[in-house]
């Protein structure tokens, strides 16, 4: 299957659909492109006009299973025929208790764990803040710069992946202390980070005062930047040192797109707290929060939520989960490996192109200039090849995790021929 595009972008259904969209929709999104939605299968998606595309998207890193995977598309049916909702919080029903069982058992091995489940990722970090200040009694909070954990408010305070998403929203939480993340990319050591932190310790954030660090393994939105592997294993034990929670967010970096289930199983870590949403339930809005049992000792009424553990969405994530332990991880580390090496191959022959990371299906094409990066964006589009913007610069390519090899290939050329053109136009 290759890309097909019949009309000019957008075509006249899309238009329209755009037309009334501007004026009953907020305009705080963000759309990098005149892409309207009708249906999609595996990697593939064609839009209201019938022009189909190649989707490296995977709608922000969700789609794990692909757009519309049968195994999950049937788990959602089977259970929307028994029924739609019944609040966890005040009830019981198996498939809530059957995910949170399994990733217990996943994401925490060996140690006992236990879930909360919520809508998003911003409401797992929220609760993982709330988590950690009611059981260390402190305070205070550390993240790093580049970070996006979220946008309310207290994910918010600890979110510094640019500054349109904190304009004119403060004052937010105090207490909560940025240091840098080290990546080559930036020219950033671990040694440098870990200094910044034991100066805040110093000064303006006690070690006795800090509840917890949030920590993206590999960053997201701020340009799917990869740290040393010193990196997570140092801050492992300077957190343990001072006995501060870490907080690991696989908000995007988990649920297998890296060829773990989550991104710390490659430098041999175990945070305190592992934050998931995205990729858990393929599509369904589902996010969760697991900690050590003896973290999430908290008594009733502590913190709750309505929809969270939705029955359908912890119907999607029991047939994700199937999905990903019967070969997608696997797919995933061995399809990326192929994507990594033609970006490289590709970058080889393209000097706008500084950079190509990442690890599995989490790699980035970083470019020159900011208006390089989203003038690929919008070629790859006009050629039938969905791509995002991470960082200042960077591309994101973070397909589903069904990602064949002859789509990877498509997927390479297409990228290849947009620059192509861009240099010759330069």
């Amino acid at each position: 299957m290759k890309p097909e595009i019949k009309t000019p972008l957008p075509g006249p259904k899309a238009a329209e659909l755009i037309a009334r969209d501007s004026k009953a929709m907020s305009p705080s999104f963000t759309r990098s492109y005149p892409f309207v939605m009708d249906q999609g299968r595996g990697c593939w998606v064609t839009d209201v006009d019938g022009n189909r595309f190649l989707d490296f998207t995977a709608g922000i890193a969700v789609v794990t299973t692909g757009h519309s995977h049968p195994k999950v598309v049937a788990a959602i049916k089977e259970q929307a025929d028994l029924f739609l909702h019944m609040s966890g919080t005040d009830f019981y029903y198996s498939p809530e208790i059957e995910l949170a069982e399994r990733l217990e058992d996943k994401i925490l091995p060996g140690t006992p764990a236990k879930v909360f489940f919520t809508n998003s990722g911003a409401e797992a970090i929220e609760g993982a803040m709330k988590l950690a200040r009611y059981t260390s009694g402190r305070p205070s909070y550390i993240a790093f710069i580049g970070a996006f954990h979220g946008r309310t408010f207290g994910a918010l305070s600890l979110t510094a992946s640019k500054a349109s998403q904190r304009r004119r929203f403060a004052p937010l939480l105090s207490q909560v202390f940025h240091a840098p993340f080290p990546t080559a990319a930036r020219g950033v050591t671990t040694d440098q980070a870990i200094e910044r932190i034991e100066e805040l310790f110093t000064t303006v954030a006690p070690p006795e005062s800090v509840a917890a660090v949030f920590v993206e393994p590999i960053q997201g939105e701020g340009g799917y930047l990869v740290p040393p592997d010193d990196f997570l294993p140092r801050l492992r034990e300077l957190t343990s040192k001072h006995g501060i929670l870490l907080v690991a967010d696989e908000v995007q970096s988990g649920m297998g797109r890296t060829g773990h289930l989550l991104a710390v199983e490659h430098w041999g870590v175990e945070p305190d707290i592992v934050c998931l949403a995205k990729g858990i339930a393929s599509g369904l809005p589902l996010g969760a929060f697991i900690a050590r049992a003896e973290q999430m000792s908290w008594p009733p009424g502590s913190h709750g939520s309505t929809f969270g553990g939705n029955p359908l969405a912890c119907a999607a994530g029991l047939a994700t989960l199937d999905l990903l332990e019967d070969g997608l991880m696997e797919n995933a580390a061995r399809v990326g490996a192929q994507l990594q090496d033609g970006l490289r191959e590709i970058a080889s022959t393209h000097n706008e192109v500084t950079d190509v990371r990442g690890i599995g299906l989490m790699l980035a094409l970083e470019l020159k200039t900011s208006e390089q990066a989203a003038r690929l964006v919008q070629s790859a589009f006009e050629r039938g090849l969905l791509l995002l913007t991470a960082g200042t610069r960077a591309v994101r390519i973070s397909p589903p995790l069904v990602l064949n090899p002859d789509e990877a290939a498509t997927g390479l050329e297409i990228i290849a021929s947009a620059l192509a053109d861009h240099s010759s136009a330069d």
